[in-house]
C-alpha cells in the first residue's frame, strides 16, 4: 500500500501490480491504518484510492495466502479480523472517498470500489464478483451494499452467474458513475476531487452522514448524528464565509470550522 496527500487530496494506492493488485493480509491492514491517518488529518479533505500498475484496481484477495493465511476456520477468524477492520475503515470513512478503477475490479476488489461515494472507471474495465467459481463465500455487508446499488435483481444476476461485465454495464447499474479513457482519466479524477476539497467540509460531512445513514437502514443513533452534523453546519464560521462570499460575488475560502 502507498499513501500520499497533495492539495486536499489523500491518496490511497494499491500497491501489488505483479498479483493485479490483489489484497494481501498486509494490504488489508493498511487500507486501515491509511483511512485513519486521513481522517485525522485536516489538510485532506477528500481521498482517491487507485491500483499501480493500470491492469487492475483490485483483482480480489490475494488466493496465494490461502493456504498460508486462511486455511481453516481458525486461521479464517483472524484473517477476517484484519480485513473486518478494513471495511469498518472503508464504511466509516468520513470524508468523500473516490474510486479511479483501471481493468480489472473482481470480488474484494469490486466491494472495496463499492465503499467510495464516487466511482471513476475506464472503458476497458472489468467488474465481476467471482466467488462461486472459488467456493467462497461473501458476508452480508458487502453483498447489502451491491444489492442497495446494483438492485436485489442485478445482484444475483452477478453473484449466481459470477461473470464479468463491462464498464458500460456496471455504470448502467449504477456501480459506475463516470467513465473516461485512460489518458484522461485521472486529470478528471483529480479535478473531481478538487471541486470536492473546495466546497465546506462541514456541509460535505453532514451530507455524507445523512447518505451513510439512509444505506444502512436509517437507524435512529446515525440519524440523530447526521441531524447534529446539520446543525453543526449551521452554528460554523464555514456558513458565515459562505453567507459572505456569495454576497461579496467571490470563491469562499473555507476552513471546515
Amino acid at each position: 500500500m502507498l499513501a500520499r496527500s497533495d492539495a486536499g487530496i489523500g491518496w490511497m494506492i494499491f500497491n501489488n501490480p505483479a498479483r493485479h493488485n490483489a489484497l494481501s493480509l498486509e494490504m488489508w491492514q493498511g487500507i486501515a491504518d491509511i483511512l485513519d491517518a486521513f481522517a485525522e488529518d485536516d489538510d485532506v479533505r477528500v481521498a482517491i484510492m487507485r491500483g499501480a500498475g493500470g491492469k487492475a484496481f483490485v483483482s480480489g484477495a490475494d488466493i496465494s495466502e490461502f493456504d498460508r493465511q486462511r486455511a481453516n476456520a481458525a486461521q479464517k477468524a483472524a484473517y477476517d479480523q484484519v480485513a473486518g477492520r478494513a471495511n469498518h475503515a472503508l464504511a466509516t470513512f468520513p470524508k468523500p472517498l473516490v474510486g479511479l478503477i483501471e481493468g480489472y475490479c473482481i470480488g474484494g476488489g469490486l466491494a472495496t470500489a463499492l465503499a467510495a461515494d464516487v466511482r471513476f472507471a475506464t472503458p476497458d474495465s472489468k467488474f465481476g464478483i467471482p466467488a462461486a467459481r472459488l467456493g467462497l463465500g461473501y458476508a452480508y455487508d458487502g453483498l447489502a451494499k451491491l444489492a442497495r446499488l446494483a438492485g436485489p435483481a442485478q445482484a444475483r444476476d452477478i453473484l449466481l452467474s459470477a461473470r464479468f461485465m463491462t464498464a458500460s454495464e456496471a455504470a448502467a447499474m449504477g456501480m459506475v458513475n463516470f467513465i473516461h479513457e485512460r489518458d484522461r482519466i485521472e486529470a478528471e479524477a483529480i479535478a473531481y476531487a478538487r471541486q470536492i476539497a473546495g466546497n465546506a467540509p462541514l456541509s460535505v460531512k453532514a451530507a455524507k452522514a445523512a447518505l451513510d445513514a439512509w444505506e444502512r437502514g436509517g437507524r435512529p443513533d446515525e440519524v440523530a448524528a447526521a441531524d447534529a452534523l446539520v446543525d453543526a453546519c449551521f452554528d460554523s464560521e464555514d456558513y458565515e464565509e459562505g453567507r459572505r462570499a456569495f454576497a461579496e460575488k467571490r470563491k469562499p475560502a473555507f476552513r471546515g470550522v
